[in-house]
């Protein structure tokens, strides 16, 4: 009997003997794969702890053929868990918009996500309008995000040497009131000109509302501006007056419209075939619908969708205006950041930041780039721009160590859930690329 006990356990020791050394052979040419083909470390464990599984199969006379067949148990782990994981990414970023919505009781957001391979992710969640889904190909107003754009403009015209940066205000336009003509574009594209925003005086604003057809011409706006809160160069103060002078230059300086030279330069070389300018081009259909009290404060939520708005996007001209869907958006993003839209001297220039204490979700400013608050990327660095226009709000993110865009536009005014959704794609991602 005791020698009978020894021998089973001598039999168990060489199975687990065997059962070992497949662990560390199947182990070993895992490691390869994962190295040859970037996996990260959650696909790795997935796959070996299939390989480990595989325990009960082991006998003396199947070892041979286990490793045999291991190769192929290793591949089909592989696949199974890209599979996998795409899904759960894809089936994460959606419950990340649901939630939002949700959370924030707004009424709909589209969102797109470019990879570093240029692979593109585009969401939607909620409603436009009664029972009206959200549509990826819905346009929104982008709002400021619309600075981005203008200022990449401004560093093309440079490299083309149709402008300087360092030109002085005084060597495109004439002078106004309140406006130091020797204040340099550069200033006016990093928000350190001092120049008053023409949004604080209330008195435009209920001009504004006398006639909401009014196309406003750049002077008529002008006129509204008060003195400057310092002088150039002496510290730094967000103004939409800064990228109506930019427009109002770059208008004199190619001989174009605002919205012919973003198509000449920008929209056709990537492809980008949904982005119009309000007041200059006709704006399709197909948009989200907004809604708001229509800067009434009475207390009314009505669908402004289609109301007269040519006030309103007039006087933002150069500071806003631009409607796109986030598809689109996300592929301005990922081009421009990824050095196909500037030559690497211009894009370096947009990307020197002026640090200051964090104001709303930016914490930087370069030449029409903002940096995101950490709270707001899960501290990554994360630059773009964020807007909001009538009834929308929209985030376009990009994440450098990731080369990865975010776009999320949401119908609502202020949008609460915009930012939270954000912040919820970027922890996803952060997650993938782990």
């Amino acid at each position: 009997m005791k020698f009978k006990t020894i021998g089973v356990y001598y039999r168990a020791i060489r199975l687990n003997q065997r059962y070992l050394q497949l662990v560390i052979y199947g182990t070993r040419v895992l490691g390869i794969l994962k190295k040859s083909m970037n996996v990260n470390d959650e696909k790795y464990l997935y796959c070996r702890r299939k390989i480990i599984s595989y325990k009960n199969y082991l006998s003396n006379d199947y070892m041979t053929k286990v490793k045999i067949y291991l190769i192929a148990i290793i591949f089909h782990c592989f696949i199974a868990s890209f599979s996998c994981s795409q899904m759960r990414v894809e089936d994460q970023f959606q419950k990340v918009l649901d939630k939002g919505i949700k959370r924030y009781h707004d009424r709909g957001v589209s969102a797109a996500v470019v990879f570093s391979d240029n692979n593109i992710w585009t969401g939607t969640s909620g409603i436009s309008h009664d029972t009206v889904s959200i549509k990826p190909d819905m346009l929104f107003a982008i709002g400021s995000v619309t600075k981005n754009i203008v200022a990449a403009l401004t560093l093309k015209l440079a490299e083309e040497d149709v402008l300087s940066l360092d030109d002085s205000l005084s060597s495109w336009l004439p002078n106004y009131p309140h406006i130091d003509s020797t204040i340099t574009i550069r200033q006016l594209l990093n928000h350190t000109s001092g120049i008053y925003m023409f949004w604080e005086n209330q008195e435009i604003w209920d001009e504004l509302k006398k006639d909401r057809t009014k196309v406003w011409t750049p002077e008529e706006v002008l006129s509204y501006i008060k003195e400057p809160y310092f002088a150039p160069g002496d510290g730094w103060r967000y103004s939409n007056t800064n990228y109506l002078l930019l427009a109002m230059i770059i208008k004199k300086a190619t001989g174009l419209s605002l919205s012919a030279a973003f198509r000449n330069y920008f929209w056709e070389p990537p492809g980008i075939e949904n982005a119009f300018l309000s007041i200059e081009e006709t704006i399709p259909d197909n948009q989200a619908h907004v809604f708001g009290d229509n800067f009434n404060n009475d207390g009314s939520n009505i669908d402004l969708t289609y109301l007269p708005r040519a006030s309103h996007e007039s006087i933002i001209y150069g500071s806003g205006g631009l409607f796109m869907t986030a598809e689109d958006l996300a592929r301005w993003c990922q081009t421009l950041f990824e050095g196909k839209v500037l030559q690497q001297q211009s894009l370096d220039e947009m990307l020197q930041f002026i640090e200051f204490p964090p104001v709303s979700n930016m914490r930087a400013y370069g030449l029409g780039v903002q940096v995101y608050k950490r709270s707001n990327s899960h501290g990554k660095k994360a630059i773009g721009h964020s807007g909001g226009n009538i009834g929308t709000t929209t985030y376009m993110v990009y994440l450098p160590e990731y080369q990865t865009s975010i776009v999320v536009m949401v119908n609502a005014f202020p949008g609460s859930s915009a930012g939270f959704i954000t912040k919820g794609l970027i922890k996803q991602i952060i997650r993938e690329y782990r």
